[in-house]
C-alpha cells in the first residue's frame, strides 16, 4: 500500500512540474516550486526586489516563468576553461601605444 501512495505522489508532483511549465504567469507556491526555493525566501526575495514580480492592486504576488528563466540563465558562473581563454586572448593582444 505504501508503495502506491508513493507512486501517487509522485505521479501528483510530475503533473504539477508539467502544469508549471505550460504556464506564463505563476503564483508565489508555483514560483517556490519551479525555483526549488521556499516560499518565505521568495516572499523575502520580492520584498528585496531581487527577483521580477509583480503585485496588481498591490497585494498577490506573480511571477513570469520566462522572466525567471532570463534570472536563472542571467547568473551564470563561467568556468574556470572560460576564465583561462579571456586571459589568453587579452594577453595575445598587441600593446596599444
Amino acid at each position: 500500500m505504501d508503495f502506491i501512495q508513493n507512486e501517487i505522489k509522485e505521479i501528483k508532483k510530475l503533473l504539477l512540474a508539467l502544469n508549471i511549465k505550460q504556464k506564463d504567469i505563476l503564483t508565489i507556491e508555483e514560483a517556490s516550486e519551479f525555483l526549488g526555493l521556499s516560499t518565505s525566501r521568495l516572499y523575502k526575495m520580492t520584498s528585496n526586489k531581487e527577483i521580477p514580480h509583480y503585485k496588481p492592486g498591490g497585494k498577490k504576488i506573480y511571477l513570469k516563468r520566462l522572466e525567471l528563466e532570463h534570472w536563472i540563465t542571467g547568473s551564470r558562473v563561467s568556468t574556470d576553461d572560460e576564465y583561462t581563454l579571456k586571459i589568453d586572448h587579452y594577453l595575445s593582444k598587441p600593446l596599444e601605444h
